[in-house]
């Protein structure tokens, strides 16, 4: 039997301490420290990969617990083929086992699964259970929980300017010159949803990575000195709590 979306005393009382009227609508995350959270340990670093699957299932829990509405987490990006293929194909079959897994819980709890990236670029076996994830989980309401996999932000902002151009292709340079934000927002693939008010890279490192480069324009940056498999419930309140002490201005006073 899964284990169940429970709220205990201790996640009640974290949850009195933030601001319930100033939460974060969207998280984003960038999962790193998987490989050097298993040297550490002397493991080869597909254990960490492993691990890490484990806290994408605690942070799951707690963002719907905590009633954020969108989360999107880094899995995989257009760079990370470069790394040795055992390390690819073992990352290419998490989704497998985390859905098998997970998914269950994750229809108990109205989870919505969705992607972001070059999801046709897959293995066969990842494309299937990322769709089987997306149909049987397309009419729930809460958390909506976002992989980004094969995933760039350059590349989404290029295939997105091709999109455009092939439908302006015919444009006039009165209908060019009135091209807005909103209007090219449409060709991301992030469309659907809002912008992330807050960004939370694990593992101490400070850069983004080539990750939600359009969307991360007013997003406060949190990083976190933890690696991912140790990061947990309670550092995401922690991170929360820092979003809630700062003044957001978007360019203003």
């Amino acid at each position: 039997m899964f284990k169940k979306f429970k709220k205990n005393n201790d996640t009640q009382n974290h949850i009195e301490a933030l601001d319930l009227h100033n939460m974060p609508e969207h998280i984003a995350i960038i999962m790193d420290g998987n490989g050097r959270w298993a040297k550490q340990r002397k493991m080869p670093r597909i254990k960490g990969h492993y691990q890490g699957m484990q806290t994408i299932k605690t942070i799951t829990r707690a963002a719907s617990d905590l009633g954020i509405k969108y989360l999107t987490l880094y899995a995989f990006s257009t760079e990370n083929w470069s790394r040795p293929d055992e390390e690819v194909n073992y990352i290419m079959g998490l989704p497998v086992n985390f859905l098998n897994t997970f998914l269950p819980e994750l229809i108990e709890k109205n989870v919505r699964v969705e992607t972001i990236g070059f999801i046709d670029e897959l293995p066969d076996k990842t494309i299937q259970a990322i769709e089987e994830a997306k149909i049987k989980t397309a009419d729930n309401t809460g958390l909506t929980l976002i992989f980004a996999i094969n995933y760039g932000g350059r590349a989404e902002i290029i295939h997105g300017i091709q999109t455009m151009m092939k439908e302006m292709r015919h444009a006039s340079e009165q209908d060019i010159d009135a091209l807005t934000e909103q209007h090219f927002q449409k060709y991301l693939m992030t469309r659907d949803y809002p912008d992330p008010e807050l960004l939370i890279r694990t593992s101490g490192e400070q850069r983004i990575s080539n990750f939600l480069i359009w969307q991360l324009s007013y997003s406060e940056f949190i990083f976190n000195s933890k690696f991912w498999p140790d990061f947990d419930e309670a550092e995401l309140k922690a991170c929360i709590k820092t979003y809630q002490s700062r003044q957001r201005r978007f360019g203003g006073l």
